[in-house]
């Protein structure tokens, strides 16, 4: 590790005319917050939690959101194209605070480029200290599809990586769909949890500062099912934190360039015999680029939250290989390959566009955090707290979300934190919209549409650990903010009922919306799939916020 920067929006010594567009928006968020210059300083310390439930009310910190991506492949995946260089630059250029290099696992990583890269890692971090790089590993999960998993920086954040790859990784011991193995379902999944749990230990026992898991592409093939997903959360909820609530892979299906059949996301699988049957067929496309556990109100991640618990969401490139790039994979020396190298050959550009999926980091799929702080362990404890707002297509420059009681004077809670009431109280959402203040990378200025505001009674623990639904969650509010340009606040009423319960918000361009899976009495204008091979992401734009949870004294 070396010394690190603020980063330039948010260093007062960087002056305004040596901003772009994205820097001096940043910086007037900031300064908005009140946590410009001596108040948003460099430092570990994790975000404060959230308000007791012990008593009434909360005063969540004020924050400052930091963009990221923790799902980018490079040279070291058998499978990607990229230098670390080229991803590294190409996430600086988007505007990206944090990414996460999350390789995916071979024996040729475990035992060659795992340490080759964390030395690339190194001389980065070393090089440009602005620029938060994690190191991680795209986990094949026991009996399901993907997990990214990454430490803290520090002493063992390689070491435990190669440690967890060789011994809990799916693909390594056989352990996952179309393997030999794959039919031992009780003990695989058991191996996932086990695996979770060992994660948890290193953290606990300080041989490493921090540890996260994020599910990835959750219902890409239909494998995880929703009682494994609730396994691995009770196993470890601190390290097992929440899923990819949009998968990379936006520009799969761009008209005209990767077929008649292509979706975004890459979700163009059907069920195999490893796919859980409880799913249905719709269950396998992407909704607004949005994975359908996420996109579906009242659906699978809705049951999850209704069960009172935190699960997070986010979105990100999973770059692999960039639409419309030039670049090819470079030609293997004779007698190497993946295996024997754990690196591929550098790439070569041809000047002609090659096959791919994805954007660059940063470029499209964008995850906030919110946080006092920065520094990578006050990225792990924001998205820890459930401090989490995501959006394509740059459609926003900053969202803050408060709920607060109608007779606090405080800040209230925001996103991933608890807000304690009385029955009937009356309590306010208020939500804190700067519109997009520049051109997004294809050149258009995007304008946020509506608002829609997303509650849910908690109801507990669920018997059937394979409930995908929570049927008393709803779209309770639209609002309307065509027009609107710059910073306005929104305040939403809402009184405290019987029971304990959620909201969440959502919203988009406008452009392309309908009847929600489960109904429009439920959702009258959600996220619609895309035509096969006519998906054009930035037509079709949207943002999603974690919940925030308020409890009811008595329910």
């Amino acid at each position: 590790m070396t010394e690190q920067q603020l980063p330039d929006w948010a260093d007062p010594s960087v002056s305004p005319a040596a901003l772009d567009p994205q820097g001096l928006s940043r910086r007037g968020l900031l300064r908005r917050a009140g946590l410009f210059g001596a108040a948003f300083t460099l430092g570990s310390a994790a975000v404060p939690a959230a308000a007791s439930p012990q008593r009434f009310g909360g005063d969540d910190p004020r924050l400052a959101y930091l963009v990221g991506d923790h799902h980018v492949h490079s040279v070291y995946s058998h499978d990607a194209k990229y230098t670390f260089s080229q991803q590294a630059k190409a996430a600086a250029r988007y505007g990206l605070d944090w990414m996460v290099f999350n390789e995916h696992s071979n024996f040729g990583h475990a035992y060659y480029g795992a340490k080759l890269e964390h030395e690339e890692i190194l001389k980065a971090r070393a090089e440009n200290p602005r620029q938060l790089i994690f190191q991680g590993l795209e986990w094949y999960i026991p009996a399901a599809e993907h997990c990214t998993v990454f430490a803290a920086p520090g002493p063992h954040e390689v070491d435990l990586l190669t440690q967890f790859e060789l011994a809990y990784d799916g693909k390594l011991l056989n352990y996952t769909e179309g393997s030999a193995g794959a039919t031992d379902t009780a003990r695989n999944e058991a191996h996932a949890v086990k695996a979770i749990k060992w994660l948890a230990e290193q953290r606990r026992s300080g041989y490493v500062d921090d540890v996260l898991v994020l599910a990835n592409h959750p219902l890409r093939l239909g494998i995880d099912s929703p009682h494994e997903m609730r396994n691995w959360r009770d196993a470890a909820p601190e390290i097992m934190i929440g899923m990819e609530g949009a998968p990379g892979a936006q520009g799969a299906a761009i008209p005209g360039w990767r077929g008649t059949t292509s979706i975004r996301g890459e979700y163009e699988n059907k069920p195999s015999a490893q796919s859980w049957s409880g799913y249905p067929a719709d269950a396998y496309l992407t909704y607004g680029g949005f994975d359908w556990a996420t996109a579906t109100v009242g659906g699978l991640w809705d049951a999850l939250l209704a069960e009172g618990r935190l699960f997070s969401i986010t979105t990100n490139s999973d770059n692999h290989r960039t639409v419309f790039d030039t670049w090819k994979n470079g030609d293997w020396p004779a007698g190497q390959n993946f295996d024997n190298t754990g690196r591929l050959p550098d790439p070569v550009n041809t000047d002609t566009p090659q096959a791919g999926s994805d954007f660059w980091p940063g470029q499209f799929s964008r995850t906030h955090v919110g946080t006092t702080r920065y520094g990578y362990r006050a990225v792990m404890a924001g998205l820890r707290a459930g401090r989490v707002w995501l959006d394509h297509g740059h459609l926003l420059d900053g969202l803050d979300v408060r709920v607060k009681r109608d007779c606090d004077a405080g800040r209230g809670v925001t996103l991933g934190g608890r807000l304690r009431v009385r029955k009937g109280e009356r309590i306010s959402l208020y939500v804190t919209v700067t519109t997009a203040s520049r051109p997004n990378a294809q050149g258009i200025l995007p304008e946020l549409q509506h608002v829609d505001v997303i509650r849910g009674a908690v109801r507990g623990a669920v018997t059937d650990r394979d409930t995908w639904k929570a049927p008393d969650t709803k779209v309770v509010q639209t609002k309307d903010v065509s027009g609107r340009k710059g910073t306005y606040t929104l305040r939403i009423p809402l009184t405290a009922g019987d029971e304990s319960f959620y909201v969440r918000l959502r919203g988009s361009d406008g452009n392309r919306h309908g009847a929600g899976y489960l109904g429009a009495s439920i959702d009258p204008n959600g996220p619609i799939p895309h035509e096969p091979g006519n998906g054009d992401p930035w037509a079709d734009t949207w943002f999603y916020s974690n919940p925030v949870f308020i409890d009811v004294a008595g329910a």
